[in-house]
């Protein structure tokens, strides 16, 4: 089913979000490869979100992205609905007062930071150097230089399936190492977050190490998805992989960078299935040289095209 075909089964007179049919994934990730989207819908808010849900049939499928930094869609594209949360619906930034911020899913985390230095709030620094929105942060406690998501989470708020509203405790959230136990099937519209009273220059001068690191040791301006593996404890991902001898290794137009290895590039004609194909082989040679198995960090979503399906090395 093309996806003109699945929006006319949609009875969508009452929503005021855009509604795009076979939309082009490799315009909204970083990677820029990747299929269409049956269709792809930016809500207006979140009562719009909501009434869409309400009348999205039970059998269509719904995926949720952000700003598609750590997200690799496959050549065949998405089927069903993908969700993309607007900056004016879902971008805003509260101050709560009681060293506590409300911040909308779609906000991106430097945004986060940044209003937390307004705040001359502490323990948002680590948010200025990661490449997402607060909605991915949620979903995979993100975190860096130590701290994550879950030591700044209160609460977080969500939409069910149903468009029926959850309020999460952080309890609830179950958080561990990038995971949550947070049901797949809930899309969050934003958290409460508390941080520590901080002198603004204390709070300026972490944030600009964090830039600092950042801009020195990772390849930010090229088309990449960060972090490609998540580190198995107490080990780093980029020495498993330099230590393989995959720093530099390419398939087609796909390349682990030289600068981080932990880092996979699209060199400029790459598609979806040559840097999931490095993805695999890194992880197999990881394998093989030491025993450890990675795990992938970047989210890879969608269909393979017919007789290109990437199989899982190990």
């Amino acid at each position: 089913m093309n996806g003109q075909t699945l929006l006319d089964r949609l009875d969508v007179s009452e929503i005021r979000g855009r509604l795009t049919p076979d939309a082009a994934m490799s315009k909204i990730t970083w990677f820029q490869v990747g299929g269409p989207a049956d269709i792809l819908f930016s809500p207006a808010d979140e009562d719009d979100l909501a009434n869409f849900l309400r009348v999205l049939p039970a059998d269509i499928p719904v995926l949720v992205v952000g700003i598609g930094s750590n997200l690799l869609v496959r050549d065949g594209g998405i089927e069903g609905v993908v969700i993309r949360l607007s900056g004016r619906g879902f971008g805003q930034v509260k101050d709560l007062g009681g060293n506590r911020l409300y911040a909308g899913a779609a906000t991106p985390d430097k945004r986060l930071a940044a209003a937390a230095l307004e705040a001359g709030l502490g323990g948002f620094e680590f948010y200025h150097g990661i490449p997402g929105a607060i909605g991915g942060a949620l979903r995979m406690n993100a975190g860096a230089n130590g701290t994550e998501t879950t030591d700044r989470v209160v609460e977080v708020h969500a939409l069910d399936r149903q468009g029926n509203r959850h309020v999460l405790s952080h309890d609830d959230m179950g958080y561990s190492y990038r995971h949550s136990q947070a049901s797949k099937d809930l899309i969050f519209t934003g958290a409460v977050f508390e941080g520590e009273p901080a002198e603004r220059a204390d709070i300026q001068k972490a944030m600009d190490e964090v830039q600092h690191h950042r801009e020195t040791v990772q390849p930010i301006r090229e088309k990449t998805g960060g972090s490609t593996f998540k580190n198995p404890l107490p080990h780093s991902s980029w020495k498993l992989i330099d230590e393989a001898g995959m720093r530099g290794y390419r398939v087609g137009g796909a390349e682990m960078s030289e600068m981080h290895c932990n880092f996979m590039l699209n060199t400029g004609d790459a598609a979806a299935h040559d840097l999931e194909t490095l993805g695999e082989t890194v992880r197999a040679k990881v394998h093989a040289n030491c025993g450890i198995v990675l795990e992938w960090e970047i989210k890879r979503l969608g269909r393979f095209e017919p007789h290109r399906e990437v199989k899982s090395s190990v």
